[in-house]
């Protein structure tokens, strides 16, 4: 394609008679006749003041032809990388693979497509648009191409592979065919003949995380870059205040050429359980989402300890469970007094029998808010009396006194083996082996209700283990020891697995396909293309058979499903995924999905000609000697002028109300917080009279803070100590009225006071500062209703810990107190919400920073956003608000 065209290209022809111009030009006038004249000898040795040149300067020439060149050529209507519109005249069919790929730069997609399908309504043609992550239609919808320009909206990209089989027996006879590729390689790309369109922006891929030694493990893959590159990945799950948000990053470095980077990631328990996914920061992919499952969150499990258990650990209670727990779960071991007070999710008793009132109370209290109350039997069990009349409120049945042994008088003639598990069981599907026997167990009484609390019993249908709900909670019993000393079965791998189905352990990263066999998995959340998390809503539950080597789709597409008592997330990418690039058939035409942008040349070129001109026009009037006269006179006019203007510039100063920063030397700390100052600074023009300027980052060792009535300052741990000469300006700063807002950003691990770092350094910085008494932010505060009436003082975390100057005088004003600061303004403000991040916006005024979820999370924003209006409005004005005259409004407002 040619990178330059011209709308009226015979104009060009004109050129041709620009070497006859130029001969013209220096044409001079006929040679002029010889006569002998004595007289001419007076003149000899004189010089004139001034002289012309006989013909005219070449270069002068030159610059006239250039002139009139460039108005020939910009009358021409020259289009530098014009946009071509096909000669095709069949109907046009675009094939888009639609697929997780192709959401990285979606919108250039769309508007690729859209351009292509406006071309064609031009020219009168059918056309097509066939997502390839959807079923083939069996006929083309042919429609106009008007038709498909409203519809195209509609097709997004899909979190699974596209499909090409069905495309060959498409009838496409004189059809244009134009392919949309995600770039990645994929069988039976080969089927048709088409111009290929693809992206040239890396693509980005994140496979799952894997928990290993202690460490999260996650691959980070790409294509399409083999430079040395850095991309953040971060864990995303619910804060303390149950919205979504950071749970920590870490960076995934690739190497030059390397197409993957493995990341590790350590995290606290705590935090660990509640990753609900990983994802590449900025990359709009369901390729570059991991969501987790329980093979990451590890299940707290509390072992109930009694005197003598750590003695001969093979015939221990607990022995056989702590080896089949711990590499699945999170132990604690202790009395109930240490136990429930951390709120873990299981409580093993191991061959407990009685419990004081006050412990079963307790107990019960715990399994009617979710927990698991598993129990074992065993010698002491056996002998007591518990739940032989009435039923225990800690057992799932009444029991049978003294049990039954080979040899007793219950015996049996030779060990039991299980029988299968019920469908009803969340046993059903697990292997039964013969290894499995039990020679002693506890009986359970006939009951009603003892069939549907079975879930696991012997060949003769004695039940061997029972369980009943509880509130919220559960409570599970197996009739024979934890060790080895009635049965072998905690010797055995079924063992692991029937705590596994009870949700006691982590389960395995990945489930044994027997495990699967026989089972419905419902799901509950699904990724879109984007990577987004979307409620499943009503879709039907799928067979654990299609996750034994699951692959999405659209029958079975990614996301998080639920099984009997587990989680099993299903990500776009598999633990061995690889990125390959797509291959074509040799003479396939591939064009680039972005181009140049279409610029017209003319108004370029006759500003060309309009300087040449003028340039022409001042070297006529220098060769004729009228220009010389005044020049350096002007000169120094012009080097006048400027000079005040250079020397201005030297010094930033503001001509309105504007807000600053404290530089931190942290390039993304200092990034949010001037787009928090400018997104709270767009907020104040429209809705406030106030009209700041562009926000300004301060440098404390260097400049003048007087100009700013409010310094936001964002504490970095790293951040170095400043002078004393820079704290003697800050406090002049503050002894002049000015503000400072400290913010920690650390509301969702501490906030101010805490041994936070961010606090360690605050308590650092502030300490040369001349600082008033601080106290909690009031709720009668001028600042809480300087310009909004608010309760809260949210910013990317919601915590009211903020602290203002204390005030040490409050009035009652109709019932109403009010505090009087002598029309002063606090002079420091104290949190750790990370107000920057909730006010920050990017430059075409879109929220920078995810906050919370859903319309909750954008309340937040608004309610951050309006505290940021009171603070401003409060430095601004003061306590005015605080005057009397303002009470009955007030009170009014707040409904008294």
């Amino acid at each position: 394609m040619s990178a330059i065209a011209f709308t009226a290209p015979l104009l060009l022809v004109a050129l041709i008679a620009l070497p006859i111009l130029w001969w013209l030009l220096r044409a001079v006038p006929p040679a002029p006749i010889r006569r002998r004249f004595p007289g001419i000898v007076l003149l000899l040795g004189l010089k004139d003041d001034e002289s012309q040149t006989a013909t005219t300067p070449w270069w002068l020439l030159l610059l006239r032809m250039l002139a009139l060149a460039a108005v020939i050529v910009g009358f021409a209507g020259p289009i530098l990388n014009p946009r071509t519109v096909g000669t095709a005249t069949g109907p046009l069919l675009v094939l888009m693979d639609a697929s997780w790929a192709s959401a990285r730069d979606w919108p250039a997609r769309v508007a690729k497509v859209d351009e292509m399908l406006r071309d064609a309504a031009r020219a009168g043609r059918l056309a097509a648009v066939l997502p390839l992550t959807e079923p083939l239609p069996e006929e083309i919808p042919w429609q106009s191409a008007a038709a498909w320009v409203e519809r195209l909206p509609s097709v997004q990209p899909r979190a699974w592979e596209p499909e090409y089989q069905g495309l060959a027996d498409l009838p496409l006879e004189g059809a244009e065919i134009v392919w949309m590729s995600d770039g990645l390689a994929r069988e039976g790309r080969d089927v048709l003949s088409a111009r290929v369109i693809e992206s040239d922006r890396p693509i980005l891929g994140l496979t799952p995380a894997r928990y290993e030694d202690g460490v999260i493990n996650l691959r980070a893959l790409r294509l399409g870059d083999g430079t040395e590159r850095s991309v953040e990945l971060r864990a995303v799950g619910p804060g303390p205040n149950g919205a979504l948000t950071q749970l920590g990053v870490a960076p995934a470095n690739f190497a030059a050429g390397a197409s993957e980077a493995e990341v590790s990631l350590t995290l606290p328990p705590e935090l660990r359980n509640r990753v609900q996914r990983f994802e590449i920061t900025g990359e709009r992919s369901a390729g570059a989402v991991s969501l987790t499952d329980d093979s990451l969150s590890r299940r707290e499990v509390a072992l109930l300890t009694q005197a003598g258990d750590e003695s001969q650990d093979l015939l221990s209670p607990l022995y056989y469970l702590r080896n089949a727990l711990a590499p699945t779960a999170d132990l604690i071991e202790g009395d109930l007094e240490t136990l429930l007070p951390a709120t873990p999710d299981v409580l093993v008793m191991a061959d407990v029998a009685r419990l004081s009132p006050s412990e079963t109370d307790q107990v019960t209290e715990w399994v009617e808010n979710g927990g698991l109350l598993l129990r074992f039997a065993g010698p002491t069990l056996a002998a007591s009396d518990i739940s032989r009349e009435d039923e225990d409120p800690l057992l799932p049945v009444r029991l049978r006194s003294g049990g039954r042994t080979v040899g007793g008088a219950l015996s049996w003639g030779e060990p039991k083996t299980l029988r299968p598990f019920d469908e009803t069981s969340p046993f059903f599907g697990l292997t039964l082996t013969d290894e499995v026997s039990v020679t002693s167990q506890i009986v359970a009484q006939p009951d009603p209700t003892l069939a549907d609390r079975t879930i696991a019993a012997l060949a003769d249908g004695t039940p061997l283990v029972t369980r009943k709900p509880v509130g919220q909670g559960q409570i599970v019993l197996f009739h024979v020891t934890a060790n080895a000393e009635w049965s072998t079965l905690p010797l055995s791998g079924l063992f692991v697995q029937m705590l596994e189905r009870l949700a006691v352990s982590t389960r395995p990263a990945a489930l044994e396909p027997e495990a699967l066999e026989g089972t419905t998995w419902v799901p509950r959340i699904v990724l879109d293309g984007f990577g987004v998390p979307r409620d499943a809503g009503a879709m039907a539950g799928v067979p654990g058979e299609d996750l034994i080597d699951p692959k999405s789709s659209a029958d079975l597409p990614a996301g998080l499903y639920e099984g009997p008592g587990q989680s099993l997330a299903l990500n776009v990418l598999a633990a061995d995924a690889e990125l390959v690039a797509a291959r074509w058939p040799a003479g396939t035409v591939i064009d680039g999905l972005t181009r140049a942008t279409q610029t017209n040349l003319m108004p370029w070129l006759l500003a060309a000609a309009l300087i040449f001109l003028t340039i022409d026009a001042i070297a006529s009037l220098w060769l004729g000697g009228r220009l010389r006269r005044g020049l350096t006179t002007a000169v120094m006019a012009a080097l006048i002028m400027v000079a005040p203007d250079a020397q201005a510039q030297e010094i930033d100063v503001p001509g309105e109300v504007a807000l600053a920063y404290v530089r931190t030397g942290n390039a993304r700390i200092d990034e949010i917080s001037e787009a928090g100052l400018r997104g709270l600074s767009a907020v104040l023009a429209q809705r406030t009279s106030v009209e700041p300027e562009a926000p300004r980052g301060v440098d404390l060792e260097m400049d003048e803070l007087a100009f700013f009535p409010l310094l936001y300052w964002p504490v970095d741990p790293a951040q170095p100590i400043p002078s004393s000469d820079a704290y003697a300006r800050l406090n002049r700063y503050l002894r002049g009225g000015g503000m400072i807002v400290f913010d920690t950003r650390d509301a969702d691990i501490g906030g101010f006071g805490s041994s936070s770092p961010a606090s360690v350094r605050l308590r650092d910085l502030a300490a040369p500062l001349d600082i008033p008494p601080l106290e909690p932010l009031p709720d009668d505060h001028v600042m809480t209703r300087s310009f909004y009436l608010l309760q809260d003082y949210p910013g990317r975390y919601n915590s009211r810990d903020v602290w203002v100057e204390a005030s040490p005088n409050v009035e009652q004003v109709e019932g109403m107190p009010f505090r009087n600061l002598n029309d002063g303004v606090t002079p420091v403000v104290i949190g750790a919400n990370d107000w920057a991040a909730a006010w920050a916006v990017d430059e075409q005024g879109r929220a920078l920073l995810p906050i919370g979820s859903g319309f909750a999370g954008e309340r937040q924003r608004e309610i951050a956003l309006r505290f940021g209006v009171n603070l401003v409005m409060h430095v601004l004005s003061g306590n005015y608000k605080s005057d009397q005259v303002h009470v009955p409004a007030l009170l009014d407002r707040l409904g008294n």
